[in-house]
C-alpha cells in the first residue's frame, strides 16, 4: 500500500521534474562576485533547470539541518530518559533477583530440613 502511494507521488514529481529540465535549458550566467558585475572573478554558466534543482537540493539539506539541530534537545532529553528507565529497571531487577534468591535459600532449607527428617531413622518401638 505504501509503495503505492509512494509510486503516485514520485511518478508525477518526477514528470514535472523532467519538464522544468526541457523548457529551461538555456544556459545562464551565476556570478559570486557582487562588486564586478561586468567582469566577476568567480562566474559559472550552467543551464538554468541546474541552478533550480541546485537551490532545491540546498533547501532541503539546510532544512533539515535546522530542524535536526533544534530537535537536539528533545533528543538529550528522550536519552536522559532512556537511560533513567535502564537504570531503574536494573535496579528492579538486582531487587528481584535478590528477592528470589532469598526464596531460593527458603526453599533448600525448607527442603534440607525435610530431607534430613526423611534420612533419619525411625524411633525405636517397645
Amino acid at each position: 500500500m505504501s509503495r503505492l502511494v509512494s509510486l503516485l507521488i514520485v511518478i508525477p514529481l518526477s514528470i514535472l521534474g523532467v519538464a522544468l529540465a526541457v523548457a529551461n535549458r538555456k544556459p545562464v550566467t551565476v556570478s559570486l562576485d557582487p562588486f564586478s558585475p561586468a567582469a566577476p572573478a568567480f562566474s559559472v554558466t550552467v543551464p538554468l533547470f541546474a541552478v533550480i534543482f541546485a537551490a532545491l537540493i540546498a533547501g532541503v539539506v539546510l532544512g533539515g539541518v535546522v530542524t535536526w539541530v533544534r530537535q537536539g534537545r528533545f533528543r538529550r532529553e528522550a536519552r536522559l530518559a532512556r537511560r533513567e528507565t535502564r537504570r531503574e529497571a536494573g535496579r528492579e531487577a538486582g531487587r528481584e533477583a535478590g528477592r528470589e534468591a532469598g526464596r531460593d535459600n527458603r526453599r533448600a532449607d525448607a527442603g534440607r530440613d525435610a530431607g534430613a527428617r526423611a534420612l533419619s531413622l525411625p524411633s525405636p518401638r517397645n
